[in-house]
């Protein structure tokens, strides 16, 4: 196996990481940004509307994950033989 097809799929498999993550933690950010400008300062007030906006994120993402995550480990499957010669 070359040694830049195993860079390509780090990288590869890198970014789906990347997005996969940023999808999930950008929404919690944006919660964070509001709550730093208006001042918000409570644990219980800064703590709950995070959890809420992630949880909603994951439910409304999920199947988008999920299918991305199968489409690349089937791709990388299906791609085994050409990659081992």
């Amino acid at each position: 196996m070359d040694p830049q097809v195993v860079l390509d799929l780090y990288g590869q498999g890198f970014y789906l990481i990347v997005v996969i993550v940023s999808a999930v933690m950008v929404p919690s950010l944006v919660v964070s940004i509001f709550q730093a400008a208006t001042q918000i300062n409570e644990q219980t007030l800064s703590f709950l509307p995070r959890l809420i906006v992630t949880i909603f994120a994951i439910m409304h993402l999920g199947p988008w994950l999920l299918t991305t995550l199968t489409d690349f480990f089937n791709q990388l499957f299906i791609d085994i033989p050409m990659l081992i010669s």
